[in-house]
């Protein structure tokens, strides 16, 4: 696992969006897993930005985002769905029948079968953006005593739930349950790249970064096990975070 350390936020955000650019050039037809989340969110304007300069091609990639709510509208302002398309998929020139956001309204049994087809039906996934939640989640792989390897349906931890809460009008409207893909699947891409800030992820970078352990009560620190994980992070969450 490789630690990129920027002097701003807004320098990671470049960073990352720089990686998935390279990626997208040197393999026009390349599968990206993708991510949503308030630090996620950022990296998505560098990557319409370079689109509109034209220094990127989008129409032959296909995409398979992590999670979903569970119970959610694709129509819902909060769903990833309708995040996804408004924060990238309509800005571009993707084909947006070769996207993938799990629809939270279907059947869970037949939508992590759909899952699995859209993320091993055709290849691997040549990238993988993640963010970490305040639990230490990737995806919504929640800590506990043991990690999912496939795509399942999550019961979320009620620190996720109140960190989500700002996007719902009380807390008590954040759904209890997603669909993500396993820490297997996020483990199986070719690259992997996350991105964190703030000061609500100091304690998970403080661990994630003190030694070379992997728990499951910290599912983040599996992407020490990664060929080719890196962690980029901004200097004020570094500093914090290894004081």
């Amino acid at each position: 696992m490789k630690v990129i350390v920027t002097e701003s936020f807004a320098e990671s955000c470049q960073l990352v969006a720089q990686e998935i650019i390279d990626v997208v050039n040197q393999n026009p037809a390349a599968k990206l897993g993708l991510a949503t989340g308030g630090t996620a969110e950022q990296v998505y304007p560098h990557l319409v930005k370079a689109y509109q300069d034209g220094k990127v091609d989008f129409s032959g990639i296909s995409t398979v985002n992590l999670d979903e709510y569970m119970g959610m509208s694709p129509e819902h302002p909060v769903s990833y769905r309708k995040c996804m398309d408004t924060w990238f998929f309509d800005q571009v020139n993707v084909d947006k029948s070769r996207t993938y956001v799990a629809n939270g309204l279907n059947d869970p049994e037949a939508e992590i079968a759909a899952f699995n087809e859209k993320l091993y039906g055709d290849k691997m996934l040549d990238f993988q953006l993640l963010g970490v939640g305040v639990s230490g989640h990737i995806g919504f792989n929640e800590a506990g005593e043991y990690l999912t390897a496939g795509v399942h349906i999550e019961q979320l931890d009620e620190s996720t739930i109140q960190a989500n809460s700002r996007y719902f009008d009380s807390p008590d409207d954040v759904p209890r349950q997603s669909i993500t893909m396993g820490v297997g699947d996020i483990m199986k891409a070719e690259k992997i790249v996350l991105i964190a800030t703030g000061d609500s992820k100091v304690p998970v970078m403080k661990r994630l970064l003190a030694d070379d352990r992997v728990s499951a009560d910290l599912p983040v620190s599996v992407l020490k096990l990664h060929r080719d994980a890196t962690i980029v992070i901004d200097r004020e969450l570094y500093e914090k975070a290894t004081r």
